[in-house]
């Protein structure tokens, strides 16, 4: 997929995209404790650009995702053509409809739901896919705007599918009340810098936190736009969104969950990582962004998931013979088979011994790789930093959040450093020595930095 990017930048964009679109796919079924909670990898990705930047890449990302929104839509509507028969044969009864139920419609079934919605009814839509949904819009204002509508007001919808949590509503017409007790909304938006803030209007609030930002740089010299190879970019990444859409047909057929477990070793890792950047963070920018890197974390978490489960299933989705159609062909017990021969998959440890000979797995135990681990880790500096752009001009309070040159200062700095790299990067904003001394020893004070050599420093 990444391949498919002409830039850096559009193969980066093209990377998020994917474990934000293959991640909404996988909602409920793949988990990973963190923070008491099982999160499953539905992430929040706003992509921010200048007018023709190269964002219009992401617009493949959708092809992945839209078989599984084929299928429901084409579910609904033989639905409906049925709920109509059976609603004129009841109209058509006359006084014998006082012995029957009338017909119900059916629910309005969809994978991807449209961000131009009201606030019933994005419940609605979510509600009527048993929880689960993804919002995929090329114009972020198109959720703004609909957000800050008379029937909008929405945005407290997004901030809780973030945690998975419940959602409800009540309506007086027809003394109407549902609610679904777990959400799994995934969303992946992109914007020119301009559309940011009447989506997130300051960095307190909370969709701010929650946001997976990457930042694209302007283009800066002309690109050919003639591609010579007369590759069928939408053809291709069609046919592996029905790839995946089979394999997981296949998957969630035969398993309830699958649980990824780290290591004590990578837990611990993972920890002093996020420890040092939850420092710097405090140091530089103060609480908005300390709650950022703290549900960047949990986004890194799920980015583990995916990955792992990728990296897992990489025999079945390469296999020559279409992954998807041979697994959905094949008995359950078969795929059981095919899935215990997985690397990073076993059957957790709960499941009897003889239900496992008969190959009635229900739930699995994922690992990750120690290369994957720490390069899904790799990730949550650049995170961090593209976050902290956005935090420069978001408003937090009553008080802009302009960055001064001491926290543009720290942001340089990587969490271990010398002297000598400070000095360098205090020169980028004319701090001088004497005073980048001074501010060193203050934040050994606070106990915001630790010395960990003669001239070496790291953050705590």
């Amino acid at each position: 997929i990444m391949s498919y990017g002409s830039t850096d930048a559009q193969k980066d964009v093209m990377l998020l995209g994917a474990l934000t679109a293959l991640g909404s796919c996988m909602e409920r079924y793949v988990r990973c404790p963190y923070g008491g909670k099982l999160q499953s990898p539905c992430m929040q990705s706003f992509i921010i650009a200048l007018p023709a930047s190269g964002k219009s890449a992401l617009s493949s990302i959708r092809l992945l995702v839209d078989p599984i929104h084929d299928q429901l839509r084409a579910e609904w509507a033989e639905e409906i053509k049925a709920y109509k028969k059976a609603k004129a044969a009841y109209e058509a009864m006359g006084k014998e409809r006082s012995k029957i139920d009338a017909p119900q419609i059916p629910a309005n079934k969809m994978f991807l739901i449209a961000g131009n919605n009201t606030g019933t009814g994005i419940l609605q839509n979510i509600m009527d896919a048993n929880g689960t949904g993804f919002i995929c819009e090329s114009e972020a204002d198109t959720l703004s705007t609909a957000i800050g509508s008379d029937y909008g007001h929405w945005s407290d919808t997004l901030r809780k599918s973030f945690d998975h949590e419940r959602l409800a509503y009540n309506r007086r017409t027809n003394h109407e009340y549902r609610e679904c007790n777990k959400s799994y909304l995934s969303v992946l938006i992109s914007g020119t810098p301009a559309q940011v803030k009447p989506l997130i209007p300051s960095a307190e609030n909370g969709l701010f936190s929650r946001q997976v930002f990457y930042c694209m740089p302007p283009i800066r010299e002309w690109v050919d736009q003639f591609d010579q190879s007369g590759a069928d970019y939408d053809r291709m990444f069609t046919l592996w969104g029905e790839r995946w859409k089979c394999l997981l047909d296949a998957l969630t057929a035969v398993v309830s969950g699958i649980n990824l477990k780290l290591t004590e070793e990578q837990k611990e890792e993972f920890n002093v990582h996020f420890s040092r950047i939850f420092g710097r963070a405090g140091a530089a920018h103060g609480d908005p962004m300390k709650s950022a890197v703290a549900r960047i974390a949990i986004n890194i978490c799920r980015i583990i998931g995916i990955v792992a489960l990728m990296r897992s299933l990489e025999v079945l989705l390469m296999a020559t013979d279409g992954i998807g159609r041979t697994a959905a062909e094949k008995p359950a017990d078969d795929l059981v088979k095919a899935l215990k021969s997985c690397p990073g998959l076993l059957p957790s440890p709960h499941i009897p011994h003889e239900n496992v000979q008969d190959g009635v797995v229900p739930q699995f135990d994922l690992t990750v790789s120690s290369d994957d681990f720490h390069a899904v880790l790799s990730l949550t500096e650049p995170l961090y930093l593209h976050s902290c752009h956005i935090l420069s001009f978001l408003p937090a309070g009553d008080s802009m959040q302009q960055k001064t040159s001491q926290e543009a200062f720290l942001d340089l700095l990587p969490l271990n450093f010398t002297r000598s790299q400070a000095l360098q990067a205090g020169e980028q904003y004319g701090i001088p020595a004497n005073t980048l001394d001074s501010l060193l020893k203050r934040m050994l004070n606070k106990g915001q930095l630790v010395k960990s050599g003669r001239g070496e420093y790291r953050f705590k």
